[in-house]
């Protein structure tokens, strides 16, 4: 399991030109890739981006890709060839004319105007691609090994909230059935003392705590509520992304909790259902970070 907060970073050197590829992530709902790199580059554009999705699942991922060529390693020089020969045969001429040495060399042509010129070497877009996408995998794996080393973190913490509130279930399954004993025992005294003189109908009194019972019992929400804790533990195992389906499981937890709650009617029962819900927010703020 990761994270979906991290970094990586790669510098190579490759065919002259020294690449480096940085990534950075924060939290978000789907995967949101940013690509920025120099703007005679912005064909990696597309490329990147699908990379990214190949090993990222989700965040808001900002690729940084630089680009630095040596010195003249991007210049191509160039011989007018054409111009050098019209150059060389009016030497020779002027040698003949004038019964001058013929002392023309490779330095005196290359020093004559516009024998010499260079010019911008256009770019190999689909070597240059291989290229950046070589150093973006290699930034890519440090990546997720923060990714992983903090997916760790928070899964440890989420495992240690839920045997908390696992524990907390239990105290509720322990407080209903004595909930429901409490009722019966102030409803007979309460009874009693309204009807001092009079036999009391212990069918009557059995027949309201049975409806009490019936009408607060958590015994389904509980057992749902265990079944969520197993689940998440489980999802937690897995090597796939689960954030959403963490998310989707912490919601139900929820609402088993809120369930819990509104029949509660049991100040002891209010407090461990209050503490239960302060642990499922904490798990869903965690879960935030999970891919």
């Amino acid at each position: 399991m990761k994270s979906m907060t991290g970094y990586g970073r790669a510098k190579e050197e490759r065919d002259g030109k020294t690449i480096t590829v940085e990534l950075r992530a924060v939290n978000h709902r789907y995967l949101d890739c940013t690509v920025k790199a120099p703007r005679q580059y912005g064909f990696l554009d597309d490329a990147v981006k699908k990379a990214a999705a190949v090993r990222i699942a989700r965040g808001k991922v900002e690729v940084f890709v630089s680009v630095e060529v040596e010195e003249g390693g991007d210049v191509a020089v160039t011989v007018n060839h054409q111009l050098a020969k019209r150059y060389l045969d009016a030497l020779h001429d002027l040698s003949e004319t004038y019964g001058l040495r013929d002392d023309v060399t490779v330095t005196t042509l290359a020093k004559l105007p516009d024998v010499l010129g260079s010019e911008r070497i256009e770019q190999d877009a689909e070597a240059m691609t291989r290229d950046v996408l070589a150093v973006f995998d290699k930034a890519c794996d440090g990546f997720n090994q923060m990714r992983l080393c903090e997916g760790e973190k928070l899964a440890e913490d989420v495992r240690s909230r839920c045997a908390a509130i696992e524990r907390m279930v239990g105290e509720v399954e322990t407080r209903s059935p004595e909930r429901v004993k409490e009722y019966r025992e102030k409803l007979l005294a309460r009874m009693q003392e309204v009807l001092a003189d009079t036999s009391i109908d212990e069918t009557r009194i059995l027949t309201e705590a049975a409806i009490y019972a019936d009408k607060t019992a958590v015994d389904e929400e509980t057992v749902r509520l265990r079944s969520h804790l197993h689940q998440m533990d489980e999802m937690l195992k897995e090597t796939q992304p689960v954030g959403r389906k963490l998310d989707f499981l912490v919601q139900e937890m929820n609402r088993e909790a809120n369930t819990i709650g509104s029949k509660a009617n049991d100040v002891a029962m209010a407090r461990i259902v209050v503490d239960i819900k302060s642990e499922i927010e904490k798990i869903r703020e965690q879960i935030q970070n999970i891919e």
